[in-house]
Formats: structure tokens, sequence, C-alpha cells
């Protein structure tokens, strides 16, 4: 009997790197907590948990991208089931910021006497939203502009213009994230300080953590697209990098309108 498919979905060959990776996040969670806890061992288990999760993910993301570039493993009914699969995690994502701002408004709407019955809370000094928060809003707005603008130029097949808006988008996307450092070394208020600092810092906290995800992506994308990785008719990976990306876009503006200017006004 031949050991061709007959059919056009992908049959995935056995992988260390989901086990492997399990592990390091359980490395992860642990020195977190040991950290947390003031144990000498904690950072040096977070820190190896990082760069081995890493490390393992390079070598999956290369074992991903040889199957569905070089393989050509990568048939309409597989990149039809990876778009879906990619709606449902931002989806997923959608849901997990939902109860950020559950959170929030919930605290925001009706403060109880704890809090002094205002909101902010009393001895809280907000962020002005017209300020560092809205320099951010424009710079990460500016850069779903830019992605945009590569992504039609990849499929036009205008390279030229597709690197130039990769390039401006990582920059953009570090500057972003270098603003957001700055702001939180000069915020007037920790995590510590009353729901308003719990919810502030979680949102904007896990939001920070989606740009630099989205970065790495754009990153790789990025040096893809150099090495001649996409086409104009095959370049789901960048799409989905893209999709992403606008979703990160999206929930910034709701945290700017929702935490930085409606929740700072007493």
């Amino acid at each position: 009997m031949s050991n061709k498919h007959t059919h056009e979905f992908h049959l995935v060959d056995p992988s260390p790197w989901p086990l492997m990776a399990s592990f390091c996040a359980l490395f992860i969670t642990i020195g977190a907590t040991l950290w947390l806890h003031f144990y000498k061992l904690g950072p040096t288990l977070l820190l190896a948990g990082i760069i081995l999760l890493f490390v393992i993910l390079a070598n999956w993301w290369r074992d991903v991208i040889r199957e569905g570039t070089f393989q050509d493993n990568h048939k309409k009914p597989v990149v039809k089931s990876l778009r879906i699969g990619m709606i449902l995690f931002i989806v997923s994502e959608v849901m997990f910021f939902f109860g950020f701002f559950w959170a929030f408004f919930h605290s925001a709407l009706a403060p109880t006497i704890a809090l002094g019955c205002i909101w902010p809370p009393h001895g809280i000094i907000p962020f002005y939203a017209w300020d560092i928060p809205f320099l951010n809003t424009v710079i990460l707005l500016t850069s779903g502009a830019t992605i945009t603008v590569s992504h039609y130029s990849l499929i036009l097949g205008d390279r030229k213009t597709a690197i130039l808006g990769f390039l401006a988008t990582i920059g953009l996307a570090i500057l972003f994230t270098a603003i957001q450092v700055y702001e939180y070394a000069h915020a007037q208020f920790s995590i510590n300080d009353s729901v308003y600092g719990s919810t502030f810092y979680m949102a904007t906290g896990f939001h920070g953590i989606h740009v630099i995800i989205g970065t790495i992506f754009i990153v790789v994308c990025f040096f893809r697209f150099v090495a001649h990785h996409f086409t104009a008719n095959n370049h789901f990976g960048f799409e989905a990098a893209a999709w992403y990306w606008h979703f990160v876009d999206v929930v910034w503006l709701f945290l700017f309108i929702c935490v930085y200017f409606w929740g700072n006004m007493s």
C-alpha cells in the first residue's frame, strides 16, 4: 500500500515540544511563587524556566514553519483550521480582558465605604489621560495602520513598502513598551493601593505583556518575509500576527477610554 495521504489534512508527527513547554510553564509558576515569598531559589528557577521556554518555543515554531513552508503540509483545510483556531484564541483573549473590565466597573460605578464612596479612591493620584496615555494611544493606533500597509503591500508584491511597514510597526511597538515602562516608573500609586491599583496594573500590565508577545510575533514574521516564506496567496502566519495586533489596539483603546479617561474623572 502507498504511504501517501489521500487527503489534504496534516497528520502531525509526535513532538516533544508541548510536554517540555508545559514543564517550563510549571517551573515559571513555581519560580514566581517562590520569588514572591522571598525564597532564594525563586528567581533562579523563574529565569531558567523563561529561558528554556523561549528555546523550546523557537524550536517548536521552527518545526511548524518547516511543515507549512518547505514541506507544503498546510493545504487549504489546514489553513482554514488555523484561521478558526486563531479566531477562537482571540475570542478567549477578549473574555480574559472582559474580567478585568468587569472588576474595574464593579468598583468604579458603585464605590464602597472602604473606598470613601468616591472614584478614584481617596489618596490615589491617577494619570492624566491626555498626557502619556494619549501619546501611547496615538503610537499604538499608528502601528495598526503601518502593519495594515505592510499587509496590503505584501499582497500587491511591493516588498520595499512591506519591509518599511514591518520596521515601522516594530519600532512603534518597542516605543510603546518603553513609554509604558516609563509611565509605571513614575506612577504615584502601586498595585497595593486599593482596588484601583489592582485593576489598573492587572489590566494595563497584561495588555503590556500582550504587546510584547505581539511584537515577537511580528518580528518572527518580518524575518520570514525577508526569507521569502510568504507569498500573496499564502501568508496566514503574517495575517494571524496582524489580527492579533489589531486586537491589542482595540483593547488599548478601551483601556484609554474607560480606565484612563472616564475612570479618572472624580
